[in-house]
């Protein structure tokens, strides 16, 4: 078949040129349209559901509306992970699906039980499904700037900025935070109201009533029909306040004389800083599932330039985390890579073919490759990202392979054609027939095996599964296009190009071999010598091995930073922006590398992000790094640790933007390690994490410990006594209402102004909610009768309790989180198993579960151990198909072990530690490995059909094979080169793969120029065969 297809590329030399002409055209094309972005799509399907309670706390919220929607939800199919958070006023219920869950289907099945139950919940409860947006949406974040008040640029924001962004392709929703939103307020004045015997009930009903527009159906008059519009709907402050509530005695009251009408604001629950100067407003981009990020955000950018100038003189729109600037650092990373890369190949070509026209019909195959790859990327739905374009700068060493040995085979032939005296009677093409045939069969092999050994990355799941897939079948679309290339435009470009000469071997190329060939000579002289020392140095990496840390996977830094901070759980929104404006001057007045700060406490309006007030995320812009004082950004950090150490009262630990949502996303925690505590009384799980955070402090290698502090958030508790309510011709739950409309006010409609609904706002006056004496001393307004003082109805006392209760499959539980640094993962959480073991006893029915970054780390090994041995066993299938001897097989496998021994080596003099990358490392070796050692075998057994004997075989053999072996194993190092020393955003991932190679490449070369000779020699052939 290989040879039927090589007849017919050069039987047809200009179809196949215009078909790789048409090739390029369309990989142009498909290039062009492949979205991009920082990273795959690492989201699994995941369904939100945000329902908020106004005035309801964490316990409450758990025992009315969590536990009944998770035990509705528990039934759904495919679902992997049920996880809850009760808040102060705010439920957020997650559910996680299995891979490959049709997100819609998701939705709609969450959306049907979510309304079976919701009947059942309490009336005041709210919302639903959160938007359809993954924790990697947040891609653009900015600030309103300028002389407006808060109030107005919070108008703005809502009312001009966020329609018009909303309608971007790929924007799922604009999340606002900060400010005031602007009401019609009517504060109820309790001595006049109690004076006129008009209760709050009378005054809401008077207002709801008599705003009301409706149609009453048509008239006709004249033949000519009319449409009948009544309306007694309030336009301003004015009618609102003339509004009539009662009539006592013929007097009219009116609004105006029980309540004071004003523009108010809602309640808030979190706010946002800046620069330590005061308030701002903020929006945030959500960007949809599987939107193209960088499109988005260019988009959403060119948008607010032009919303920008409609707005008021002097107001300017600031971003301070855009996601486009990390995707385009990221590309051009690797594109620099790339291209380092070819050129490095490039001279490679020459020095090793010292033929320019052979050099450069090899490096054809690169751009040919890389644009079928983009066109089979954009078929199957592949972003061109960080890992993706990785795996195509770790192909580039490869994709050479095939046809460095296709057409270094060509120009042999061609010099021998031309040096014999039967020269006349073979036509060039068929000399390029005959040796690309004579190695398609061990070249498309090794391809296969190389496409092969990548097979197992496929295989695995989550976050590892979804960020090295990519690599892998990028891995497979470049060297099977590069196969399929090197077989048809190779050898057509070969019968333009090459011409018939005498063969000069070049300059590098005669000093190698005649290095080589006194070391063959000693091995082959000394055969027990070169088995010790291979022996040895297998030994060597398999002491050295235990000692290499292993972690899952090297941080990538996006060189944006989030300060996250924890404040006493008591705190009150004002105290909490004040300690926020503070820690931003103290950053910015003694660390000169940070520029900008953002920072937001509490929750935002979505309620996807439910914050309390005690916590904050504090986005630290910093100057451009050319700017820095500081030596890297380590050291930044450092100096803003130290700033927060003289802050009394605060927790703090840093994170990045997407490295927190992912982690978040995972394992529903932020860190490296998250210990998880189940069990069922609040107060013994509180207990039980600050142990076991104590625990964790004081190993070696942690950093940033944290367990939220979860007690301590102060409660005024009203007990209402029933009888006493009732004698005053009340009820518990006209007490709770009237409470909870004095302090934290309802909304009893609206108001439209300039086609825009305001919230109309019933609310107590402000310094009810300021001070127990105040709220202690109320009177309610009682229908006809005598206002009623609160202590007559109602008991006061102050108590302690939670400041959240998460929940995992149906279960409570409390976390510890830690991240670990200059030390290995493993490693780190071993030792803290044993110490947490001893020194933490947990009580009946509680149970701890090690997760975070560690979970992943334990699930990936898993996985490859059991898919590597697999990939193992079809390898050597194919070396048995294509050799058709066992032992022949055997003696490429060993090529193996000896492969991994210098990646092993180059992980412990570089100090990295044993990741998922460098595990993709250990796999590519194994395919070029076997590779090499299958060109060489190849060739012996050619040169023995042959009839040669056996000791002149392996030694002409091995030379003749020199040049190719060491071409490609160089090329793939080389190729890798420029990913050992790049440093952008995701150089962090690709610099552990590329120091297992290399190191590995150069133990392989040595081991299968000299082993493989030697065993050949002495096992390759049954000794009947050739006596």
């Amino acid at each position: 078949m290989l040879n039927r297809l090589i007849s017919f590329a050069l039987a047809q030399r200009l179809l196949t040129l215009l078909a790789a002409a048409a090739l390029c055209v369309a990989g142009y094309f498909a290039f062009m349209q492949l979205p991009i972005d920082a990273f795959p799509d690492v989201s699994s399907t995941q369904v939100q559901i945000v329902i908020k309670s106004p005035g309801m706390t964490p316990e409450e919220i758990e025992s009315r509306i969590v536990v009944p929607i998770e035990q509705e939800l528990l039934g759904i199919p495919n679902q992997k992970i049920l996880r809850s958070q009760s808040k102060y006023a705010i439920a957020i219920i997650t559910l996680d699906f299995a891979e490959g869950t049709d997100p819609y289907w998701a939705r709609q099945q969450v959306n049907e039980r979510l309304n079976g139950v919701m009947p059942q919940l309490p009336a005041s409860a709210s919302g639903g499904i959160a938007p359809m947006t993954t924790p990697l949406g947040e891609a653009f974040m900015f600030t309103i700037h300028g002389s407006l008040s808060e109030m107005e640029k919070r108008s703005l924001l809502d009312q001009v900025i966020r329609p018009q962004l909303r309608k971007i392709e790929g924007v799922a929703e604009v999340n606002a935070l900060g400010g005031f939103v602007r009401t019609f307020e009517v504060t109820p004045n309790l001595e006049a109201m109690a004076a006129r015997g008009i209760s709050l009930d009378q005054l809401q009903q008077a207002i709801e009533l008599n705003n009301s527009s409706d149609g009453a159906g048509r008239l006709t008059e004249n033949g000519e029909s009319l449409l009948i519009r009544s309306d007694s709907r309030v336009e301003n402050l004015q009618q609102l306040s003339e509004m009539i509530v009662a009539q006592q005695n013929g007097v009219l009251i009116r609004v105006r004389d029980v309540a004071n009408v004003h523009i108010g604001a809602l309640s808030r629950y979190g706010a946002v800083t800046e620069n330590g100067q005061g308030e701002a407003v903020e929006g945030i981009i959500l960007t949809l599932k599987g939107a193209n990020a960088r499109q988005v955000v260019k988009h959403v950018a060119e948008q607010l330039a032009e919303i920008e100038k409609t707005l008021p003189a002097g107001t300017t729109v600031k971003p301070f985390y855009n996601r486009g600037d990390l995707v385009n650092r990221a590309i051009d990373t690797v594109s620099k890579s790339l291209f380092e890369a070819i050129v490095l190949v490039l001279i490679l070509l020459l020095l090793f073919l010292g033929n320019l026209r052979s050099a450069l019909v090899v490096a054809v195959i690169l751009p040919l490759s890389a644009l079928s790859t983009f066109l089979l990327m954009s078929r199957f739905g592949l972003s061109a990202n960080l890992m993706s374009l990785g795996g195509l700068s770790i192909a580039i060493g490869l994709l050479v392979d095939a046809a460095v040995v296709i057409v270094e085979n060509i120009e042999m032939q061609m010099a021998e054609q031309h040096q014999s005296e039967h020269q006349t009677f073979l036509p060039p093409l068929h000399i390029i027939y005959r040796a690309v045939a004579e190695v398609a069969v061990p070249v498309s092999s090794g391809m296969l095996i190389i496409m092969l050994v990548f097979i197992p990355l496929m295989t695995l799941e989550g976050l590892e599964g979804k960020l090295f897939s990519p690599v892998a079948l990028t891995i497979v679309f470049a060297l099977s296009s590069s196969l399929l290339l090197s077989l048809t435009v190779v050898p057509v470009l070969c019968s333009f190009f090459l011409k018939p000469g005498p063969h000069q071997t070049p300059y590098l190329v005669r000093k190698l071999e005649s290095a080589y060939q006194k070391i063959l000579n000693a091995s082959l002289a000394h055969p027990k010598k070169t088995y010790l020392i291979a022996v040895l140095s297998l030994l060597s990496a398999v002491v050295i091995f235990p000692f290499i840390g292993k972690s899952f996977m090297p941080t990538m830094d996006e060189g944006d930073v989030v300060l996250q901070i924890e404040k006493l759980p008591s705190i009150s929104l004002d105290n909490a922006i004040q300690l926020d404006l503070a820690v931003e001057k103290a950053i910015l007045a003694k660390v000169p590398d940070v520029a900008r700060i953002v920072a937001r406490a509490g929750s935002d309006e979505l309620g996807l992000d439910p914050m309390g007030l005690n916590e904050s995320d504090t986005f630290l812009v910093l100057k451009p790094q050319a700017e820095w004082q500081a030596k890297n950004k380590e050291a930044i950090l450092d100096e803003v640790r130290s700033v927060l150490n003289n802050v009394p009262g605060v927790n703090f630990s840093f994170t990045q933007p997407i490295e927190m949502r992912t982690s978040e996303m995972l394992s529903g925690v932020r860190g490296d390690l998250a210990v998880k505590v189940y069990g069922t009384d609040l107060d013994k799980l509180n207990e039980l994490s600050k142990e076991i955070a104590t625990v964790l402090q004081g190993i070696e290698g942690s950093e940033d410990v944290m367990t939220l502090e979860n007690s301590g958030v102060q409660y005024q508790e009203v007990r209402i006594q029933r009888d006493m309510a009732m004698r005053n011709d009340l009820n518990s739950q006209s007490v709770q209402a009237n409470l909870k409309t004095l302090i934290e006010g309802q909304q009893i409609g609206s108001i439209i102004e300039r086609g825009k609904p305001i919230p109309l706002m019933l609310k107590g006056d402000s310094s009810l909610g300021q001070s127990t004496p105040d709220f202690s001393r109320l009177s309610l307004p009682v229908e006809n009768g005598v206002a009623v003082p609160l202590l007559a109805l109602a008991e006061l006392v102050k108590t302690e309790g939670v400041v959240k209760i998460e929940r995992e499959n149906a279960s409570r539980m409390s976390v510890v989180r830690s991240n670990v640094r200059d030390r290995d993962l493993v490693g780190f959480v071993d030792e803290a198993k044993q110490l947490v073991a001893s020194k933490v006893k947990l009580p009946e029915g509680y149970y701890l579960k090690w997760g975070g970054q560690f979970e992943n780390q334990q699930r990936a090994a898993a996985r490859l151990m059991l898919v590597i041995p697999a990939a193992l066993v079809l390898i050597f299938f194919i070396l048995f198909t294509t050799l058709g001897s066992v032992r022949q097989s055997i003696l490429v496998f060993v090529n193996i072990p000896f492969a991994l021994v210098g990646g092993v080596i180059a992980l412990a003099l570089t100090g990295e530690y044993l990741s998922v990358p460098a595990s993709v490392g250990f796999i590519a070796l194994m395919g070029i490995s076997v590779l090499n050692g299958l060109v060489l075998i190849g060739y012996f057994n050619q040169l023995l059909a042959r009839g040669m004997p056996i000791a002149e075989v392996v030694r002409h053999g091995a030379m003749r094979r020199l040049r190719p072996v060491l071409m490609t194993a160089s090329i793939a190092a080389l190729g890798l080169l420029p990913l050992l020393f790049s440093t952008g955003p995701g150089s962090e991932i690709q610099r552990p793969l590329a120091i297992v190679v290399i190191g590995g490449l150069i133990t392989c070369t040595m081991l299968t120029l000299i082993l493989v000779p030697n065993l050949f020699k002495q096992f390759g052939v049954q000794e009947k065969s050739h006596g």
